[in-house]
């Protein structure tokens, strides 16, 4: 069996520091502060950010380039046969979009699941599913897994109470 990777977007509530616990691999999501190029939680703290906000900064979100996602996949196959990337919801931002495309590149190595959340029910439901995520044999049903509930809000809440 295999080694998988499991990827994951920093909108997933998952800190850089986290990450390196959980043994997953996080990609810094990208924002602008007055025309300024920041990556979360790699060159701009949680507390600098809202320091920004509050001094009414102008800021805008971007999602990871093309470039910056293909060196995070080579990176990860390097050490992994495959990987799973759990981007943030694709209404709100066009990573997994970018990331399918981008995938289709990898010969089925690279799997892309748009579970339609973002930070903490994204997050719980990450933490819950991490172990299925590292059997190759079980990749194909987490991905069907994690659709088919993606937007059955009542049942994530149900899985997150139940975890706590």
């Amino acid at each position: 069996m295999g080694k998988v990777a499991i990827l994951t977007d920093s909108n997933s509530g998952i800190t850089q520091a986290q990450s390196k616990e959980l043994g997953v691999k996080v990609i810094p999501m990208p924002f602008f502060i007055d025309g300024e190029q920041y990556f979360e939680d790699i060159n701009l703290t949680q507390e600098e950010f809202y320091e920004k906000l509050q001094q009414d900064a102008d800021i805008s979100t971007s999602q990871p380039s093309i470039g910056e996602m293909q060196d995070a996949f080579d990176e990860l196959l390097k050490e992994y046969d495959e990987l799973v990337y759990i981007p943030m919801s694709s209404g709100l931002s066009g990573t997994c979009q970018t990331a399918a495309m981008v995938a289709d590149d990898y010969d089925g190595k690279v799997q892309v699941v748009n579970n339609q959340r973002i930070s903490v029910t994204m997050r719980q439901l990450f933490l819950m599913r991490r172990s299925l995520l590292r059997e190759v044999s079980l990749r194909q049903r987490l991905r069907r897994f994690l659709r088919s509930i993606r937007w059955n809000q009542a049942y994530i809440l149900h899985l997150i109470l139940l975890s706590t």
